[in-house]
């Protein structure tokens, strides 16, 4: 049962990343982000599960990918990386409040940016999983 759930946060993860991708060709660099974020999100949670660990019922990346350093053992590593890209990391996680409740617009760069900072932290994670 919890492979079957790995899966499908992962595959519900790669979806948010081909809308992200879809909203970021017609200039929705907004949603584009919102969609990068929840990728993300979705992303470190399966990874946690894949860990062995029930997640938080939170949605802030930071707390998420901390914990999965705490896990792995190595939480140094983490807030290292955590540290080191803290603006990406918030404003991600202000593309998540946002995106609700008030009226925030990204740029085309921004929206660049985050896209390949989310692969960075996929890539982060991958190159640390045991």
């Amino acid at each position: 049962m919890r492979r079957e759930e790995i899966e499908k946060l992962l595959e519900r993860s790669k979806k948010f990343k081909d809308a992200a991708e879809f909203h970021f060709s017609r200039g929705d660099f907004d949603l584009a982000v919102f969609n990068i974020e929840q990728s993300l999100q979705l992303f470190l949670k399966a990874k946690l599960l894949e860990s062995g660990v029930e997640f938080p019922k939170v949605h802030t990346l930071r707390k998420l990918f901390l914990l999965l350093g705490e896990i792995l053992e190595k939480g140094e590593a983490f807030k290292k990386f955590t540290s080191e890209r803290a603006l990406e990391f918030a404003s991600l996680e202000d593309a998540y409040i946002t995106s609700r409740y008030f009226i925030r617009e990204f740029t085309k760069e921004e929206a660049e940016r985050l896209r390949k900072f989310s692969e960075e932290v996929e890539e982060f994670v991958r190159g640390n999983f045991n």
